[in-house]
């Protein structure tokens, strides 16, 4: 396929009738979306002067976020996305101005971690019901690969510009100043987009009586272990990366080596994205995480910038298509009214995979050295694909998949 081609699949996606209304509001909400977790740990070492003390508080918001977030796509595939959002946002706006006020009281340890937390369990699940709106509008068409790509895509651009646009905030001004531009931004874009009913699916109530609900379908958790890995290496190597340009005494090339992983994450997405696959996309996700974890490996031997550079495009250019297959595989595995909260148990899951990649990454430099932070992401990757490999069939969409969740539906083996 040519680049012409390539993009010609893009613009004819971007070109669906009203989409942009959503996807501008979205924007501007999914960004601070991305600030939040180093924007919790800079403001309470800065309250506190502990990064232990921002560490768990950090860890207690994604913890929240990712246990909390799937129940607020329950219920917005039940009773829709406006009436989801409005209050969500709401009471997020008045648990982060509560941590603002607290860190800058300097309040005790173990009630900023509270607040983080509920913080955390209060983001809106924009970037899920975006998911939703497309799979809504698009599903059952060659075009949703195009577009989950689009979705994978922004989420890049979102997580390479928000750290750098908090940071210089932080530095410039303060965490309590980084974090009210992010508060401004989910609050005016989760408004405008919860507003805006282009795309949006109808509320479809469900009978939810399994205590497992969603999680327990088949394939789901599958693919949400698949995602904690993924999620593992975007976080092991925010620290290896940092470690080990400040061991090799060059710091300021973090920041761009973070970038090229970034970019070359985007590029891999947009060549996947526009590409047709007559491969199944359940074959497609073990091998991309093998693939992945053989890509990782490289950064395990990377002595010197150049070479982390490379290896650093490398790992880009693999992990963004893995993750757009999880997103296609798991749209046609659920069914239709718990869309968004499947969406929202992958999301969660990668945040959970960047905090323990994070944290596991973070300990192996402190006992023994910058590169083994590397040593994280093939192991955990390598781990995933092949658990995805010995239980394949469950990704395999049923023929007469159930529209309504009962108990046995939802007890499924993610066995087959």
């Amino acid at each position: 396929m040519t680049w012409t081609e390539t993009m010609k699949s893009y613009l004819d996606v971007l070109a669906t009738p009203g989409v942009w209304r959503f996807l501008v509001p979205a924007l501007v909400a999914r960004l601070p979306y991305a600030m939040m977790q180093l924007g919790v740990l800079l403001l309470v070492q800065w309250s506190t002067g502990s990064y232990g003390a921002a560490g768990m508080a950090a860890a207690a918001a994604a913890v929240s976020q990712a246990l909390v977030g799937p129940q607020t796509g329950r219920l917005a595939d039940r009773y829709g996305q406006t009436r989801v959002l409005l209050p969500q946002v709401a009471l997020h706006g008045l648990a982060l101005g509560t941590l603002l006020a607290l860190a800058a009281a300097h309040a005790p340890v173990s009630l900023l971690a509270i607040t983080a937390a509920l913080t955390g369990a209060s983001v809106p699940q924009v970037g899920a019901m975006v998911r939703a709106r497309w799979a809504h509008r698009l599903g059952g068409t060659a075009r949703l690969n195009t577009a989950f790509a689009v979705e994978s895509i922004t989420d890049e651009l979102t997580f390479t510009l928000a750290p750098v646009l908090l940071v210089a905030l932080s530095t410039g001004f303060s965490p309590v100043v980084a974090l009210l531009a992010a508060l401004t931004l989910i609050v005016a874009g989760t408004v405008v987009f919860a507003t805006v009913r282009t795309a949006m699916p109808e509320p479809m109530p469900v009978r939810m009586r399994s205590a497992g609900g969603v999680l327990r379908l088949r394939g789901v958790a599958l693919l949400a272990g698949a995602f904690l890995a993924m999620g593992s290496v975007f976080g092991s190597l925010q620290v290896g990366i940092t470690s080990l340009t400040a061991a090799l005494g060059t710091p300021a090339s973090a920041g761009p080596v973070y970038g090229t992983f970034s970019a070359a994450s985007v590029l891999g997405g947009l060549l996947y994205g526009a590409a047709r696959w007559r491969v199944a996309a359940r074959s497609r996700l073990v091998a991309g995480l093998a693939l992945l974890a053989v890509a990782t490996s490289a950064l395990t031997l990377a002595g010197s910038i150049p070479a982390l550079y490379g290896a650093a495009a490398l790992a880009g250019l693999v992990i963004a298509p893995v993750v757009i297959t999880g997103y296609t595989i798991i749209d046609r595995l659920v069914p239709a009214d718990v869309r968004t909260e499947a969406f929202t148990w992958l999301n969660g899951a990668i945040g959970l995979g960047i905090a323990t990649g994070a944290s596991l990454a973070g300990q192996l430099v402190d006992h023994s050295g910058p590169s083994l932070a590397f040593v994280v992401p093939p192991i955990t990757t390598g781990l995933a694909a092949l658990l995805v490999l010995t239980r394949i069939r469950s990704l395999r969409p049923l023929p007469d998949e159930p529209t309504v969740i009962t108990s046995e539906s939802a007890t499924a083996s993610i066995s087959g």
